[in-house]
């Protein structure tokens, strides 16, 4: 009960500090603010800016893409669905040592043959190959949106506020 409590708490304090910073979808996609920056310094301080200001939105970019990623490889997610129900399972079924004939079956009997077909089956599902895919796509997509989007004015107003 306890964990439960800490799950709600911490999915709370997530909603409140990151999607309270999302952006309305016109002021995101607002297509009259791109241009080309002029050089490397202009690209550096807009993507500084626009990585703060749009944070919340940036986040749920790579969540859909991470879930785009997951759904794409059906192996993947079949291995960690086979990894994490076996988890479960041994936890919930096996706490106590189970006889069976004259073998007797302890939760460290289990969880090795957890690991010696999940472990395999989770590498040939090859997820460090997702995981690179994941930070590259929303690498090129966060970059490329905070190079390209002008701040807008109120950035003129954030410099001087952080002075005074």
């Amino acid at each position: 009960m306890e964990a439960l409590m800490r799950v709600t708490d911490t999915i709370k304090s997530f909603r409140e500090t990151r999607l309270a910073a999302l952006r309305p979808p016109t002021e995101f996609f607002d297509y009259q603010r791109i241009s080309r920056p002029s050089d490397f310094n202009q690209a550096t301080q807009r993507i500084t800016y626009n990585t703060r200001y749009f944070s919340g939105n940036y986040v749920l970019i790579i969540s859909l893409l991470a879930v785009y990623a997951l759904l794409s490889n059906p192996l993947l997610l079949i291995a960690l669905g086979f990894l994490v129900g076996g988890f479960i399972a041994i936890n919930k079924f096996g706490p106590e040592p189970m006889q069976m004939g004259e073998h007797t079956i302890t939760q460290k009997h289990l969880y090795t043959a957890l690991f010696v077909i999940g472990l395999p089956l989770l590498f040939i599902a090859s997820p460090v190959m997702t995981f690179f895919w994941l930070v590259g796509a929303s690498g090129v997509l966060i970059l490329g949106h905070a190079s390209f989007i002008e701040p807008g004015i109120e950035s003129e107003y954030a410099a001087v506020q952080d002075n005074v």
